[in-house]
């Protein structure tokens, strides 16, 4: 086995020059022309980026709730696909992935430096390190949409599943009506849920949950969800997911400490989602969670014998499996992007997401100028 990649940072092209979606403070993400990357580790790839996404995660990152782990100039994102420009002299793409899994990698790109500070792929160009782990092959006549929709979205929601051990005939709660809340659902469907619960504040997302088959509650409506909840599952829920995240605050109490030293994030979600679920059930915490809390109700967590787990996903363990689903036709994830934009106004596709403004309410699929190029070519439908 290799050993640990231990460079994160990229060797610039002396000369070459790409655009990318780079960090310069809270809500202020823009365009800006940088170094190309080029091979720095034997075993790293070049990606010319042909489409991506901003994740609800860049969120956190925009709004400025983990700024102190950012440096001006960080380039953003870590949803995108392309094609492969050019492979260091050790990268092995025949290597067998779960000899390697679980080692090798423990970052994110675009993600802070407590994730690494691997540059991100908002951009043209995106070096990948521990290629032969990192990058799928994937046909290149399927729909740009459903694989970016899997690249991250998707991995993350079955991830959730499995996490809450979601399986047929459960019932499941998930807080959250974003692109991975309404997957999370989706796929728990697919997995045999018998009902599924979908809670937000946000109407047309809840709307959007409804038309996929599941029990839409309003939270602005029911303020008290859990105790909703047992009054429609007295026994309580199998399994419940949360999908905010620390930034879900309500009460005037959380608010108030999250704004000065006295919390880091809030857990206000996850004390509904311990009320409603049953005993011996099984709680998943898939929303980013990066701090300290409190009032975590552990007393009611403990005494009902809830399993409770958490944890960023594992793309590799499930890519295959997934993959297998989108191109069996079996599940399709192009559905989470309802606009479309180019790379080039990525600041304003920060803004419209961050404000629940993009038109139809969730994702949007943003084309690098290569991109653009291909798909007015024919080469990428």
């Amino acid at each position: 086995m290799a050993a640990p990649m231990m460079q994160t940072a990229y060797q610039p092209h002396p000369s070459l020059k790409m655009k990318a979606a780079v960090w310069k403070g809270n809500k202020n993400i823009s365009i800006d022309e940088v170094p190309k990357p080029t091979i720095t580790t034997p075993d790293d790839a070049i990606v010319h980026v042909t489409h991506c996404t901003i994740c609800g995660s860049d969120l956190h990152m925009y709004e400025g709730s983990i700024d102190k782990s950012m440096e001006k100039g960080d380039i953003m994102g870590h949803e995108a696909i392309g094609v492969v420009e050019d492979v260091g002299s050790q990268m092995d793409p025949k290597h067998e992935m779960h000899d390697l899994y679980g080692h090798r990698l423990a970052g994110i790109f675009g993600y802070t430096k407590v994730f690494g500070g691997y540059p991100g792929d908002q951009a043209e160009f995106c070096r990948v390190p521990n290629a032969d782990l990192v990058c799928v092959k994937i046909p290149k006549d399927i729909d740009p949409k459903k694989v970016l929709g899997l690249a991250d979205v998707t991995l993350t929601a079955w991830h959730a599943c499995e996490l809450a051990e979601v399986k047929e005939g459960s019932t499941v709660g998930v807080w959250g009506c974003g692109p991975v809340g309404l997957s999370i659902q989706r796929l728990a469907k697919l997995r045999g849920a018998k009902k599924v619960y979908a809670m937000d504040y946000d109407e047309k997302r809840l709307q959007i949950a409804k038309s996929f088959g599941m029990i839409p509650v309003h939270e602005s409506k029911h303020k008290a969800t859990a105790g909703y909840i047992l009054s429609q599952e007295p026994r309580g829920l199998d399994c419940a997911i949360d999908a905010v995240g620390y930034r879900c605050e309500v009460s005037g109490e959380h608010k108030a400490t999250r704004s000065g030293p006295g919390e880091g994030g809030s857990c206000e979600a996850v004390n509904e989602i311990i009320k409603a679920t049953r005993k011996r059930g099984n709680v998943a915490l898939i929303g980013d969670f990066f701090f300290t809390t409190n009032n975590f109700p552990i007393g009611a967590m403990m005494e009902k014998g809830i399993t409770v787990r958490g944890g960023q996903l594992f793309s590799q363990k499930y890519m295959a499996q997934l993959l297998e689903l989108v191109l069996n036709g079996k599940y399709d994830p192009s559905w989470m992007f309802t606009a479309e934009d180019q790379l080039e106004n990525v600041g304003d596709c920060y803004e419209k997401f961050f404000s629940h403004q993009v038109p139809g309410g969730l994702k949007i699929l943003m084309k690098t100028e290569y991109g653009r190029q291909l798909e007015a070519s024919g080469k990428y439908a």
